[in-house]
Parts: structure tokens; sequence; C-alpha cells
């Protein structure tokens, strides 16, 4: 196989996006979910089979119209399920039997059936609320059908599992634990999953947590530990931050089938890429003041429930901890004030819930199994329900009534008026960063008692909080004039920051939202030539040789450093793929030596230690491509591989390539291979817009372009020297060229946009 060579000198903007996130989830729209079985009983076998969370096999399931064959489904749910109900909350695997089918990537799908309900929006408006404060699950309807005949609309909410730790933690395949005690919730439901330490034995906590991975009890242990008896060292433990944003939602909605009420249940823990537990909220059904069994610590009025409910509570160590902690707590007030202010005050939870219910108005209203009377749904924004639905029981309030009352609650709160600083301009002293200094951040604030600046350096990382001063002695001007400055290092991909201020009373951060949002200063690395790095060896086809630090044969891509000096790798990526040349960064840090390699795993299994990209190679032929930001320093395609054979460079960062013996980490073995003669042909740039210049020193050289639908757009035998091709009446969109002498071709993609 033969390649060319070209280089990127353009720079482009790619946004990557998740399929689910515009579609399956997508809250303007509403989801149909249909199953076929071919019997007649499923309702009682589902029943039967509800005790031990084992599925019965749908003949089939279809999702919006696309097909798949032989799915798994079960009844879930602890109060929200009863053998009697018509319309129970459903999981629904597609890739039980059939371990490639999924539908958008997503292979998990959990119905809850709005039990407690009548708006029928409490875990989608909450969900829609909390995302902009932390990580959480998205939501929508869908209208479900079995054997064709309509069961009604029912929440679908996304799967809290390794695609959605490795989306929001940057970490999959690793501990979290579903916070929900084994038995049930409630008296005689067993050990409640509110984090009290129970000792150094791990089965303590097996009735009150679920396991949701292969291992993690110890470090569930530690972390109960930690907060408890040791809580000076929570952040080493616990997303601070996260938890707060947590108790904060809890408390403002009136969301008591949570941690914060009697039961302390209903959230997950994530283990993170950096070796701490982040909490995600879950089950919303009974948001907005629909939990009948309250705080767990008295009689409250759910209008007038105290931000600081439980701070005293045993039962609550983590609401305890944090409201005994006098920073945590103004934190925790900022961050109470920001939704208040933002979602409730404004009203504009009233126009997303007011919207949620003229989307699914005619579906609801045709709803032949649905807890509540239309004319209830109609009014459950302004009128509360009592008894009626499942189980009958108290009242449930109308979202509207409980939150304009609770906004005014606020309004006159004592804690809630006091008097927090004021952040007027932050930022650095000189920007761009440049990768590798160190940068002096500075704040003007007023009404402040300390100042501190939240920082990191490549989004995947938690943020470090340093104090800033002002003292005329960290580039902040003069001592005492209100002027804040702090060093630090700038040496990773990106600069991501935040400014907390506060004083006896008060906290105040900037953005108003952080840590969920954040401010971003540009960071510029300084390039090395282009040549300087390049990728010098393939593995694509591992079967047997060269295993990783893990004992598996991976594929890797080896890079070679062609000069003298070092090379810090910030700044470059790894792809195969044109359209995301920044799929992979490698880690600002990463040095390789003089004249020396480097060795990068590509297994796309990022949560082992080493390097790691989130690729792998493929056997049948692949392209990978080196670039510094969106400019391409390198890039080869291979076909089909041979197992335990590289590809390789003949020699060490030449021209040529040739398939050969692995040698990763050393001189490539050129010795008994099949050469692969490299083409003097240089095509740039990837990405273009109007013009394509072909530079060729080949004789008898002919290029073609065709599009994806294989149109030929462009085909000449290619004259010696310099060339351009003007594009400007071709669509965006990939094209493939090919080049071919004689009996040698070669074939790569350019993305015009």
């Amino acid at each position: 196989m033969q390649r060319f060579f070209f280089y990127s000198l353009f720079i482009i903007t790619y946004c990557s996006t998740q399929t689910y996130a515009q579609n399956f989830y997508n809250r303007d729209t509403i989801q149909v979910i249909e199953l076929f079985f071919s019997f007649s009983n499923w309702d009682a076998q589902l029943d039967a089979n509800e005790p031990t969370e084992t599925y019965i096999y749908a003949d089939s399931v279809r999702i919006n119209g696309q097909s798949f064959d032989s799915c798994g489904v079960r009844y879930k749910g602890n109060s929200s399920y009863n053998p009697s109900n018509q319309k129970n909350p459903l999981r629904i695997e597609l890739n039980t039997i059939k371990s490639n089918q999924d539908y958008q990537g997503i292979t998990d799908i959990k119905l809850s059936n709005d039990y407690k309900d009548p708006s029928m929006i409490r875990e989608i408006l909450s969900y829609q609320i909390l995302e902009n404060y932390m990580d959480c699950p998205s939501s929508n309807f869908a209208r479900v059908y079995i054997n064709g005949q309509y069961r009604g609309v029912y929440t679908n909410n996304q799967s809290i599992n390794d695609d959605f730790n490795q989306e929001h933690y940057y970490h999959s395949d690793d501990t979290y634990f579903k916070c929900n005690p084994v038995g049930g919730a409630g008296p005689g439901g067993g050990t409640s999953p509110d984090l009290k330490y129970l000792g150094t034995d791990s089965s303590s906590y097996f009735n009150g947590y679920e396991l949701q991975s292969t291992y993690g009890w110890n470090r569930l242990v530690n972390l109960c530990n930690v907060l408890n008896n040791d809580f000076q060292n929570i952040e080493n433990a616990l997303d601070i931050d996260r938890a707060i944003w947590m108790l904060a939602f809890n408390n403002v909605l009136v969301n008591l089938d949570s941690y914060s009420g009697a039961f302390r249940q209903n959230y997950y823990l994530s283990w993170d890429n950096n070796g701490r537990f982040v909490p995600t909220v879950w089950d919303l059904n009974m948001s907005f003041g629909g939990f009948p069994g309250g705080t767990g610590s008295g009689t409250f009025t759910p209008s007038s429930l105290d931000p600081f409910s439980n701070a005293t509570s045993n039962n609550h160590p983590l609401i305890k901890q944090i409201m005994a902690n006098p920073l945590y707590k103004r934190m925790y007030m900022a961050h109470v004030r920001t939704m208040v202010q933002e979602m409730f005050a404004s009203g504009q939870y009233e126009t997303w819930a007011q919207n949620l219910m003229a989307l699914a108005d005619s579906s609801i209203q045709a709803d032949p199994y649905k807890f509540y009377t239309y004319n209830q749904f109609v009014n459950s924004l302004t009128t509360a329900v009592t008894g009626g639905g499942p189980g009958g029981g108290g009242s449930i309030p109308g979202i509207k009534a409980l939150m304009d009352a609770r906004a005014q609650f606020f309004s006159t709160n004592a804690a809630y008026l006091l008097q927090a600083p004021s952040i007027t301009s932050h930022g650095a002293t000189a920007t761009p960063l440049t990768y590798g200094i160190t940068a002096t951040i500075t704040a003007n604030v007023s009404n402040e008692t300390a100042v501190y600046l939240g920082y990191r350096t490549n989004h995947t990382l938690k943020f470090n909080r340093v104090q800033m001063y002002d003292d005329g002695a960290h580039n902040d001007g003069a001592a005492n004039d209100h002027l804040y400055g702090v060093e630090v290092p700038v040496n990773g991909l990106t600069f991501e920051y935040y400014i907390y201020a506060d004083n006896n009373n008060a906290g105040l951060f900037s953005p108003a939202r952080a840590e969920h949002d954040f401010h971003t200063l540009q960071v510029v690395f300084p390039a090395p030539a282009i040549g300087a790095v390049l990728i010098n060896e393939v593995l694509a086809s591992n079967i047997s040789t060269n295993l990783d630090p893990n004992g598996q044969a991976e594929d890797w891509i080896e890079l070679i450093n062609t000069t003298n000096a070092p090379i810090d790798l910030a700044g470059f990526y790894l792809s195969d793929d044109a359209l995301n040349l920044l799929e992979w960064p490698i880690p600002a840090g990463t040095i390789i030596a003089a004249n020396g390699y480097l060795l990068i795993w590509a297994d796309k299994d990022t949560t082992e230690q080493g390097l790691h990209c989130n690729f792998k190679l493929g056997s049948t032929g692949d392209y990978v491509y080196l670039s510094h930001g969106f400019n391409v320093h390198d890039q080869i395609s291979f076909g089909l591989q041979t197992p335990d054979v590289a590809y390789a460079r003949c020699p060490d960062a030449g021209m040529n390539f040739a398939q050969v013996t692995p040698t990763p980490l050393a001189n490539n073995n050129c010795q008994a291979s099949t050469m692969e003669l490299y083409m003097q042909v240089q095509v740039a740039p990837n990405p273009f817009t109007e013009l394509l210049q072909v530079n060729n020193d080949e004789a008898d050289l002919t290029m073609q372009i065709q599009d994806m639908n294989g149109r030929l757009l462009w085909n000449q035998q290619l004259a010696l020297g310099t060339q351009q091709i003007n594009t400007s009446n071709w669509a965006n969109g990939i094209y493939i060229v090919t080049l071919a002498q004689g009996t040698r071709s070669q074939t790569m993609k350019f993305v015009k946009y």
C-alpha cells in the first residue's frame, strides 16, 4: 500500500455531538416505542419475573419505526410498580440476545409511568432545570404500544450506566453505585444509603447500596469514613461542588424522595477519572413536593421548607457536615440563590412546563391507563390533587402554586437575603495564555473577605481551588485595593476557571453556575516544525505480540521525534477520522525524547493507566492523523493488515513504508519486508474550502476525485510541478482522492467545509 504526503494549514471548527442528545432524548419530540410479544399473557409473565428483575423476551421492539429482534423486557420500579396496575414502569434491553443491537448507540431504555404525578411532567421538567447546574440524565416523553394497543404516555429517562459515566465523568467500566436500599425504600427496606460510616466491613453496606460494577465496596467505605471522620479531606473522596448542587436542587424543588428526605436515597455515586465519587440525581417523579414521606425531621410546609433542613440530622451526614462548614454553607446558599433567581423568580420554569404540557396534551388525553384524569392534568400547575391516583394518599401540590410560593418564601428569608460580594471583572494579565508559562489571574471584588480561583488545565480534570491575594505581592496592584491576584501554571490543553468570593455572611460565584459552567481562556501551543514528529509505525492487527501493561494484545501507534531536542506534545491530537481531527488529545506534558519514540495504545480504553487513545484501528484498513490543533502534521493510510505484522516507515522517519516485524520503541525492522513506495506528491490543505493545491514530482501520475456517492468530479494526469483545482461548485462534504501510477494506487479522504 502506498501513501501520499499532504499538510493541512487551515483551521476549522468541529463540533462533536451525541446523536441521542438530539434525537432519542430530545425534549421537543415524543418517541414512539412499540413492543410485540408472540404470547397474550405478557403482563402476567412480566409480573411473575418482576421480583427477580429478570427479563422476558419480546419478539421485536420498534423505536420510531426502526425494528429490533428479540429484546429483553421487564417491569421495574419500587412503589411505582404494582401487579394490579395497567401501566407499570418498563425496562427494555435491545442487546440482551443480539449484542450488536442499539438505537443511536443506546441499548438500555428506561420508561417511567408517571406514578404520583398528575402533571406527568415532573421528571422531565426537573431534569431540564437540573441540567443547567450539574450533569444529569436526559428525559422526554414516549408513547408506548404493546401488541398494537396504545398503553399511554411514559417518561423516557436516560440510563445511568458506563456510557453515561464515560460521557460525563470521563471514566467507564469502573465503580458506580445506585444508592437505593436493596430491600426497597422506607421502614424495613434495609440499610439506608445515607453515607453513615458503618465500620470497615463492607458487608455492612450491602443492603443500602446497589453495586453496579464488579468492584468498589472499599471505595464506598472510604468515602463514608472520610465524610464522617475526616471531613477536612472530603474533596479527595467526593466532588463536593456537585454534592452541594444536588442538595440545593433537592431543597429548592422540595424533591424529598432523595438524599434530602426521610429515606436518603435516589442518587448514584460514580467513580471519575480524578479518583473520587461524583453524585448524580435520579428518580424525580415526586419532585415539586410530591413525596409524602417528608424530610425525616418532623413536620414542615413544602412552600416554606427551610434551606437548612436536616442541617443537624445525624441521619443525613452529608447535609450535616456541609452545613457545619462555613465555606461550604455559603457556597450552598449561593447555589440556592442562583437556582431560585434563574428558574423560579424569573418564571422560566413555568414557560418550560407549559411547553411540555402542550407537546404531550393530545397523547395524555388519549392515554387509556393514566393514573389521573385529563382535567387533573390540565389543572396540575395550579391545583393540588388530594387522594386519587395510585394508592390514594396525601396531597400533591400544583407545580406553579408551590414554586411561586417557594420563590416568595425565599424573597423574605433572612439567610437568602444576606449580601454577597460583587465581582466586577476578572481575567488574566496577558492573553492569550502560552502553554508552559506561569500566568496571573486577577479579579476585582467588593464587599469581600476572601476570594478564590478555581482552575483546571484539562476539561476532564477537577478544579483546583486556590486563594487569591490583595497584598500587592501577587501582580494584584496595590495592597487592599480590592484587586486580587494569584499565579498559576498553564500546563494543559485549555484553561478553565471560575471566581468565588465571600464574606462572613454570603458567597458569590462567577459564573453563577460554577463549577458546572466556567470561564475559558485560550491557550496557545508553540508548534514544532511540520515533520518534527511523525507517525513511524502502527500495528493494527495485534493478535498475540506486544502486550500492553494490562497483559492485553492491543493495537498501537508509534510516534518518532526526528529532532535533536525533546518535544512536549501538548496541543497534538491523534485521530482516525478526517471529520474529527481532535478525536484524542495527547495529554499535555507528554514528552517525546530527542530522536526518540513514543508508543500509544489504540484500544479505546481510556480508563487504563498510560497512553490509551479513544479509538481503535481497523485491521481491514484505516487512516491515522497526527495534528497540532486543526493543522495536520502527518497522516497515513493502510489497507488489509496481516496479524502481528506492523506497517512502518523504512527506514525510521523515512519516505517509504513496509510490512515488517513489529519493533515498538526501537528501530524499525526493515531487513526483510514488503516495501511500499512513497509517492512524491503533496495535496493540501485538508480540510479545504475552494482550492486544492497539488505539488507533484512523479511522472505518469493520475488523480481522480469522487464524492461519497461515487460521482467522478475530477480525473486528470498530473503534470510535474504545481497546479490548483477549483472546487467552488462542489458541495461541502467528504471527497475521495485516488492517485494511480501503473499498478500502484493510493486513496485518501479530504473534507470540504
